[in-house]
């Protein structure tokens, strides 16, 4: 982290000083913002988070609670939610108050004696070398506190307008600011304009509903109770992420909480024929279910923390904005919908709070880009054509996975049940482990994601995935990093040149970048990397490489005083292993890999391609206007 650029001051280095027009609380509601958002949950606050990266964007977040979220919804934190994490500067604190789920373990009936249960098998939660980032436990109210307190050290200051609520709104594509919004706060409304809405509403989204959107999808007619408990139990996977099959009780997931003592209990209730069966279930059944499948041990609940009862649906909206399909050539997007508003799914899958969270960061940085300048609008368009289908993937693979977890062994000797083999349910969670870690998402092409043409100079880094971080060496300070823990949430891209052995390739993409890229996109008065930040990781050992003979774009200089960047070159780790090894670059060649401000894979491309690198870029960024 640097925070002297711009003249030494003490304190808290993560908080920057205000903008003129920081948030103030209690302040009138303004007239015009650039983005309003709707609702305080997870994909609100990244968004919000993300956004609070552009000094001059006008933000604000409103929330029809009176306060913070306190306790329970989601809870499981997925490895690239972790690596998302890390780009806001917010991984190390979370990671400090986590459970880390390091193993699962698969209970079933006892052959001998269907009505106990026996372990039946242990593996790894995650499987080794998919992220640098543990899977972990963590409250979704501690989540939303972390982005809370990003954005309030922001220089706008940005914090929630709590107890107001979204009414209604009306598109006025001639108005600077072309949506009219109605909100209420103590039944008394009030307007205001705004150029982009976005309904991170729930579920039930009062924004999905007023673009004339709505959720289509199926309800499964089965019901789970969920508990947040304090108790004591001679289980002795307590404290171990646990599938529970049970011969007669229904099944059971089982996952501890950050603490050390609380677990979350996801309890099997059967079939149920609506909301009205769901309404009568109290949280006595729910514990008494648990403690029957949990036999032959013991389950003493001392405290409920947190209770509720929900049926497996799943359901999508066919799009994420209020353009039809028919107008995307003509209209731009101004109203979105993110999270719940716009997918709804089980919770045994743990993604849902993941996806919506990958929702606000890949509307963020594109919201900022248009509204700063340095893309064009049609770029939001990419929002709902990339998302959607990640949603519908999420919703296929919950329905086999929630049937799944649903189901009994098949060897009980009740066929009118069906069920599973005994270890299907584990050879299933293993198979899907990639997607449970939130690392299978891969980006068509687009505007902003290239073919796969150069695919084979970095096989390591797919075109679509996100950018799979290993280890290097700083050459500045020979410190050990990740390499993809420089990449921040603060709306930037990102060029790796992976240098070529000989350094001559490597030589015309570096003058190439200083004279004729860098100064095509980047506004005068900024700082060179201010959109485009270049790094460079070199095929040698550190000790071999001298600093002050890079090229001058490793080494910019920045901010008020014109400092020296000395922390954008890098070299192989030799201790902690070979990156051009692992990500399948040749040395004798080299890549250029680009990623995108959310940590995606844009492009890969020859070194010295500079050509494709403008018509590329060009494709992505508006040439800077100066």
């Amino acid at each position: 982290m640097q925070f002297y650029l711009e003249g030494y001051r003490p304190g808290d280095p993560e908080l920057v000083p205000a903008s003129e027009d920081a948030y103030i609380p209690g302040a009138p509601f303004p007239d015009e913002v650039d983005v309003l958002i709707v609702g305080t949950g997870p994909a609100g606050c990244v968004l919000a988070a993300q956004l609070t990266a552009f000094s001059d964007i006008r933000t604000r977040i409103v929330e029809r609670r009176e306060g913070r979220l306190q306790r329970g919804q989601a809870d499981g934190v997925a490895c690239r939610t972790v690596e998302m994490f890390q780009a806001f500067g917010l991984a190390t604190k979370m990671l400090a108050e986590a459970y880390s789920v390091n193993e699962s373990v698969f209970w079933s009936p006892d052959v001998g004696d269907s009505s106990h249960i026996i372990r039946t098998g242990r593996v790894h939660d995650t499987e080794d070398g998919l992220s640098e980032m543990p899977h972990v436990i963590v409250n979704q109210a501690r989540l939303q506190d972390f982005l809370l307190e990003k954005m309030q050290k922001s220089p706008s200051r940005l914090e929630p307008d709590y107890g107001v609520e979204f009414v209604a709104l009306e598109i006025d594509p001639t108005s600077e600011h072309p949506v009219l919004v109605t909100l209420r706060r103590d039944n008394e409304e009030f307007q205001v304009r705004a150029t982009y809405v976005v309904g991170c509403d729930g579920a039930r989204s009062a924004v999905r509903s007023a673009i004339g959107r709505e959720l289509h999808g199926d309800v499964a007619n089965h019901a789970w109770g969920v508990l947040d408990v304090l108790g004591l139990s001679d289980f002795p996977d307590w404290r171990m992420k646990a599938f529970i099959q049970s011969a007669h009780a229904g099944n059971l997931l089982l996952i501890p909480r950050e603490g050390g003592n609380m677990v979350r209990l996801y309890v099997d209730l059967g079939e149920v024929t609506g909301r009205d069966d769901l309404k009568q279930i109290t949280v006595e059944q729910v514990i008494a279910t648990a403690q029957r499948v949990l036999l032959p041990f013991v389950l003493d609940v001392r405290e409920v923390a947190w209770f509720s009862v929900y049926e497996i649906g799943q359901r999508l909206t066919d799009k994420f904005d209020d353009v039809p399909l028919e107008d995307i050539g003509s209209r731009i997007p101004q109203v979105f919908v993110a999270g719940d508003a716009c997918h709804t799914h089980s919770a045994k899958a743990g993604q849902g709070m993941n996806v919506s969270m990958q929702d606000g960061f890949n509307l963020g940085w594109k919201l900022g880009a248009v509204l700063d300048g340095r893309s064009g609008p049609a770029l939001l368009h990419t929002y709902s054509a990339e998302r959607q289908a990640i949603a519908q993937g999420l919703i296929d693979f919950d329905k086999e996975w929630s049937t799944q977890m649903a189901q009994p062994p098949r060897d009980l000797g009740l066929p009118e049940r069906g069920g599973i083999e005994r270890g299907e349910l584990q050879a299933a969670f293993v198979e899907s482990g990639r997607y449970t870690a939130g690392l299978a998402t891969q980006y068509t092409p687009s505007v902003i994601t290239a073919d796969s043409e150069h695919q084979t100079l970095a096989t390591g880094f797919p075109l679509g995935m996100r950018f799979h971080s290993a280890p290097v060496v700083r050459i500045g300070d020979a410190k050990p990093v990740q390499l993809g823990h420089t990449h921040e949430a603060d709306g930037r891209w990102r060029l790796y040149a992976f240098v070529d052995s000989e350094g001559s390739r490597a030589a015309t993409l570096f003058d190439h970048l200083q004279n004729v890229v860098l100064p095509r996109f980047t506004p005068s008065a900024a700082d060179p990397d201010a959109v485009l930040d270049v790094r460079a990781v070199f095929p040698q050992g550190h000790r071999e490489l001298n600093l002050i003979d890079l090229h001058r774009v490793l080494r910019p200089q920045k901010g008020t005083l014109g400092l020296r960047d000395y922390e954008k070159a890098f070299a192989i780790d030799l201790h902690g292993g070979d990156i051009y090894k692992a990500r399948g670059i040749d040395p004798m060649v080299g890549a250029l890999v680009i990623v995108r401000p959310d940590q995606y894979v844009a492009h890969v491309l020859p070194l010295d391609a500079v050509d494709e690198l403008d018509a590329f870029l060009g494709g992505c960024l508006l040439r800077a206007t100066n």
